[in-house]
């Protein structure tokens, strides 16, 4: 499970130009889903995006995480984050969760994400065609692994 974090002033998710999902400040999340995610990392995972502290405190340095600030979290699955890109000039998607397995995986995600911050979780819409918008703060972002 890869999860790459953007911290965000605003982020919002179309579906043929239709809004899904937005934020306001807070945290996009793009999470790709490998074989064999497990509950366990899926917890943990939600456990570290949420806490990791990626917002400034009143001294200007990172130490406030998502809990600490209650803001808003955008999840979108994206599984081109666990392409292959090693070797050749075309990405490999076989080291990605089959889609069965992986929208089992990213809606189990949400639903913990839910469960652990109830002010606001958005979610784009697994398998479709997706447009996100964002104006990233900092900008901040981060590759999250397990």
């Amino acid at each position: 499970m890869l999860v790459l974090i953007q911290r965000v002033t605003q982020a919002a998710v179309h579906v043929d130009a239709v809004p899904i999902g937005q934020i306001g400040p807070g945290l996009l999340a793009l999470v790709g889903l490998e074989p064999g995610d497990t509950e366990a990392q899926l917890q943990r995972m939600a456990d570290r995006l949420l806490g990791y502290r990626v917002f400034a405190d009143a001294s200007g340095r990172m130490n406030r995480s998502l809990r600490d600030t209650g803001g808003g979290l955008l999840l979108v699955s994206q599984f081109t984050l666990a392409a292959d890109t090693r070797a050749g000039m075309r990405p490999s998607f076989t080291s990605a969760a089959p889609p069965d397995e992986a929208e089992r995986g990213f809606n189990r995600f949400v639903e913990i994400c839910r469960e652990k911050h109830a002010p606001g979780v958005e979610t784009g819409r697994f398998g479709a065609h997706m447009v996100v918008s964002l104006v990233n703060d900092g900008p901040v972002t981060f590759l999250l692994r397990p």
